[in-house]
């Protein structure tokens, strides 16, 4: 699979941490480019370019970008045109959490308008004005692969995710349009819907403790799942492995939606 990655480059949304920093590391390892986005900590980013040109011989750059405001897309994929000849791959991974979702992530009876607005902003809206930008690029090189990074929160019970749950239950009927239309330019698009996943944004969570071992105990694997987990599952859709997927969510649960 390697060889096909090199020289290939990857957009995605939310690099510098939990699952959108193993998904840098998983493509960096098959040699494509990467370029990824940061809200605020550009330390990390920097640290991250340093290790990534570093020790996979890639080239890396990272963008600060504020996923709020969707619309400012268009000027980041002209900035990327500037560093990269080519995008093979858009991933849409970022979210927005603290006071972003303040009346979104709460019980059915507290939500309000504006926190469900956000998480919808920046969860629909900003992978349909990504995904617009990197197909113009794509059609270009004759193809890619579009992924949206979703959650099994909108297919099964989670306390407080009803705002989450629904934007994302919202992005994977989008990734099907898009799908349905990108495909007669060689444009691929899929959803890579994960179970609770060992994060950052998860540890936040007011009831992490019990969501890690409701997970562990629901799991035929008997364990949390990792952002690993959900990086090889996207070089996989982007590979010419999956040239025939399109349209599809990838469940990587472990087991835990069924039960």
């Amino acid at each position: 699979m390697n060889q096909e990655f090199q020289g290939k480059t990857l957009v995605i949304s939310g690099g510098t941490r939990g699952i959108g920093k193993a998904i840098v590391y998983e493509f960096a390892k098959a040699g494509a480019n990467i370029a990824f986005t940061y809200n605020s900590n550009a330390q990390i980013a920097e640290e991250m370019i340093k290790d990534l040109e570093t020790n996979y011989k890639i080239k890396a750059k990272a963008y600060e970008f504020n996923i709020l405001e969707p619309e400012t897309y268009k000027e980041l994929f002209e900035k990327i045109d500037q560093d990269f000849e080519r995008i093979d791959y858009f991933i849409s991974n970022a979210i927005i959490s603290g006071r972003a979702v303040v009346g979104g992530y709460t019980k059915f009876m507290k939500l309000k308008p504006k926190g469900i607005n956000n998480i919808f902003t920046a969860t629909v809206n900003a992978f349909v004005v990504g995904a617009q930008e990197a197909a113009k690029r794509m059609e270009k090189v004759g193809g890619g692969s579009i992924i949206s990074i979703s959650s099994t929160g909108n297919l099964v019970y989670i306390e407080n995710y009803a705002g989450h749950g629904t934007a994302k239950a919202a992005v994977e009927a989008m990734a099907r349009y898009a799908a349905t239309e990108l495909g007669e330019k060689n444009i691929r698009v899929n959803v890579v819907s994960g179970g609770p996943i060992e994060t950052d944004a998860l540890r936040a969570f007011t009831n992490y403790e019990e969501v890690k071992q409701a997970t562990i105990d629901l799991s035929p694997l008997n364990r949390m799942g990792q952002p690993e987990d959900l990086a090889g599952a996207c070089l996989f859709l982007c590979s010419s492995k999956a040239s025939w997927v399109t349209g599809h969510t990838f469940i990587v649960d472990g087991g835990t939606t069924f039960k």
